[in-house]
């Protein structure tokens, strides 16, 4: 997997922990409709983009609402209970160092990728930073995706994926890019290979070897 000039990161569950902040988000957003989810349930909305998850618990007509209180209280407290995986900084600093432009390309809406970046000490090793907008116009893995690969500073070049989660793997392959599955996240095994995962790595050290 060396033979790559760009790496295309995913956010939550490839770099950062973020399932209690997301689990508290979900919850205090269902319960605002009176639904209570237990967290296994949940869990299969770990990394997919948010209108899409809630389409499957709302009424159409309540998606827009649902993702705007969601976004509100993730912002305001849930956020400050992600937690960084070990070695994260220590990875993406010798991929920099190494000659990789490191990308992030993440479904979370990019103002609030941003903001938990700033407080994790992680923007200064990106080049460039990819979320989705506040509306539906760049809310696709596959389109945020598409829109970091047209930026100035990886277009023309080598570009590989990775992430944690099946839309990870589909958005890059819709894109025309391998993608690499990292087992330590929120996605099975069996989900990564389905998904046509190029590659696993089982830990942060391992996904290390992959490039380094």
């Amino acid at each position: 997997m060396r033979n790559y000039d760009v790496i295309l990161f995913d956010l939550d569950g490839t770099l950062i922990d973020s399932a209690p902040g997301i689990f508290d988000s979900f919850e205090f957003t269902l319960a605002q409709y009176e639904m209570t989810v237990p967290q296994e349930r949940l869990r299969r909305f770990l990394g997919p983009p948010l209108r899409e998850s809630f389409a499957k618990l709302l009424p159409p007509d309540e998606v827009e609402r649902a993702v705007e209180i969601y976004r509100a209280h993730y912002a305001e407290a849930s956020g400050a209970l992600t937690k960084l995986y070990p070695g994260t900084k220590e990875l993406l600093s010798a991929l920099r160092e190494a000659g990789y432009i490191v990308c992030l390309a993440t479904s979370k809406v990019r103002y609030a990728a941003l903001k938990l970046l700033d407080k994790l000490e992680l923007t200064p090793y990106f080049d460039y930073i990819g979320g989705s907008s506040p509306d539906a116009s760049l809310d696709t893995k596959t389109a945020v995706i598409r829109h970091v690969l047209a930026q100035p500073c990886v277009q023309d070049k080598r570009a590989v994926m990775v992430g944690d989660r099946d839309n990870d793997m589909h958005g890059a392959a819709d894109c025309g890019l391998p993608a690499v599955g990292v087992l330590y996240g929120y996605g099975s095994r069996q989900e990564l290979e389905d998904a046509g995962a190029e590659a696993l790595a089982a830990d942060i050290p391992a996904l290390r070897r992959l490039f380094l």
